[in-house]
């Protein structure tokens, strides 16, 4: 496996250049706006592409020092594309909203996910765990609603060392809690964004489904990358596991990139 590489035209096609409209802009993100174009801002994509690139080389070099990643996305458009990403490299996800304190009052968020695993437990057994068929229906409400909100980070263990945002407007809270606790953030930055508080940002559309799309795919990939050297590091044989990692053909990534 290798750092996935991505091409500028590869980020057009996407739509990463369209900001919003010169109306809904932030006066911090003048230095990445190549222009304006039928009154909406042009990301400038020459910055883009480094800022891309140092934002996957700082995913990789967590993941491969051992660390734990967490994707943020909670608006509609990036709920999917989160979770997905997040799963398909084995890290951890928010993506249905984001609750006050999730990194700063991690003890009080650590006996949430406990009790959702405890209700797990309780559902299996129904009925035999000697609760009404009522019981268990308000059980079955009360732990769907905590696996929408704990469901992705109910595994992690701890605080995450690396946080991956998609729109930092909404994302906001999540940030001044990263920022408290000296977590790094790598985050999408849109022409209405404020980039202060963001270690790695990256200039570009947080809208466009492609564009999340393409984000998620690059920095999953970087994800895998780091897990692959850390397994190296560690001695282990990749080529003995009996479950050989997934990796993209050319071919394939080529035609992926087309479609």
């Amino acid at each position: 496996m290798a750092m996935p590489t991505f091409t500028m035209r590869q980020l057009l096609e996407a739509g990463v250049h369209f900001g919003h409209h010169t109306r809904r802009w932030n006066p911090k993100m003048a230095p990445y706006i190549f222009g304006v174009r039928n009154g909406v801002h042009i990301i400038d994509l020459e910055q883009t592409v480094p800022m891309l690139h140092r934002s996957m080389q700082a995913v990789r070099d967590v993941v491969a020092g051992g660390g734990r990643v967490l994707f943020v996305g909670t608006k509609r458009a990036a709920q999917e594309k989160v979770a997905d990403a997040a799963k398909r490299c084995g890290q951890y996800y928010v993506n249905h909203r984001w609750l006050g304190g999730m990194l700063t009052n991690w003890k009080t968020i650590s006996q949430s996910i406990r009790r959702l695993k405890e209700m797990d437990e309780q559902l299996v057994a129904g009925e035999h765990s000697g609760r009404t068929k009522k019981e268990l229906l308000n059980m079955t409400r009360d732990r769907d609603k905590l696996e929408r909100a704990l469901g992705g980070i109910r595994d992690m263990g701890g605080l995450p060392d690396l946080l991956v945002i998609i729109d930092t407007n909404k994302e906001s809270l999540a940030i001044q809690e990263a920022n408290k606790l000296g977590i790094p953030v790598v985050a999408i930055v849109d022409s209405n964004s404020d980039p202060d508080g963001i270690t790695f940002p990256v200039p570009g559309n947080d809208d466009a489904l492609r564009a999340i799309e393409t984000y998620c795919d690059l920095l999953a990939g970087s994800v895998l990358d780091g897990l692959q050297a850390e397994m190296s590091a560690a001695g282990i044989d990749v080529g003995a596991q009996e479950e050989a990692p997934v990796e993209a053909l050319p071919e394939e990534a080529a035609a992926e990139a087309q479609a």
